[in-house]
């Protein structure tokens, strides 16, 4: 199997305040987040190749660590869109549009879409995302939900479901190239997305097809907040 990365880094991270993208921010360690990201992958043996979609406005940046750093397995830096499916559906016509990129390889073809926003992913994730995909066409992240939850309506709790039943999704999703891309095909094809991640719409669009589990890591959180930056990669 040949497995890209795609690290998805189209945003602007409002929430964390200041115009600076929060992936292009420093973690404790003086190095971005994008860069903590882009490292995982690039040390990791289950990974042949990396892309990264960066919003257009901030394609500078993005140069700029790319030539301070000495990444061999980063080939593309494609420009992002306004939502993050707009994100991951360009990463998927640049290979599409490159055909030999994708012609000349014998063995499968397995996008994986990881949000530059978490910069702990670990190489066991990595490790077990990479095995799983020996037998399973589509690979998602998720760990299992501690706090309880409440369905509200009108500001009043209606609910409170099993949270047995419920995990919180991570990144990264892996998938096969021709499933993942006739998804977003066959999406396209009838409005605009709106599944808040890559899992949402093969599971919407390709129901047939099962998306496995692989166990993921509190460490392997999202910075969301700027408190969040003073943490560090264990």
């Amino acid at each position: 199997m040949y497995n890209i990365a795609i690290i998805l880094a189209g945003g602007k991270g409002a929430r964390v305040g200041g115009e600076t993208p929060k992936q292009l921010l420093p973690l404790a360690d003086g190095r971005s987040v994008l860069e903590h990201a882009v490292e995982a992958f690039e040390a990791s043996p289950s990974i042949d190749e990396i892309a990264v979609v960066m919003h257009p406005d901030f394609m500078g940046d993005l140069q700029k660590i790319c030539q301070a750093n000495t990444w061999q397995k980063l080939t593309r830096l494609i420009p992002g869109g306004s939502e993050r499916w707009e994100s991951s559906w360009h990463a998927i016509l640049a290979y599409m549009d490159d055909e030999s990129s994708i012609v000349n390889h014998q063995s499968p073809i397995n996008l994986w879409f990881h949000d530059a926003a978490r910069p702990f992913v670990s190489r066991r994730i990595l490790a077990d995302i990479a095995a799983a995909l020996e037998t399973h066409d589509a690979v998602t992240v998720a760990v299992p939900v501690t706090d309880t939850l409440y369905r509200t309506e009108d500001g009043h709790v209606r609910e409170i479901p099993d949270r047995k039943n419920f995990m919180r999704a991570q990144t990264p999703q892996a998938f096969r190239f021709e499933l993942v891309a006739g998804a977003y095909m066959k999406a396209l094809a009838e409005d605009e997305p709106v599944a808040t991640d890559d899992a949402g719409i093969v599971r919407k669009y390709e129901p047939r097809h099962p998306i496995f589990i692989v166990p993921g890591e509190e460490a392997n959180r999202k910075i969301t907040y700027a408190e969040d930056l003073k943490q560090t990669v264990q």
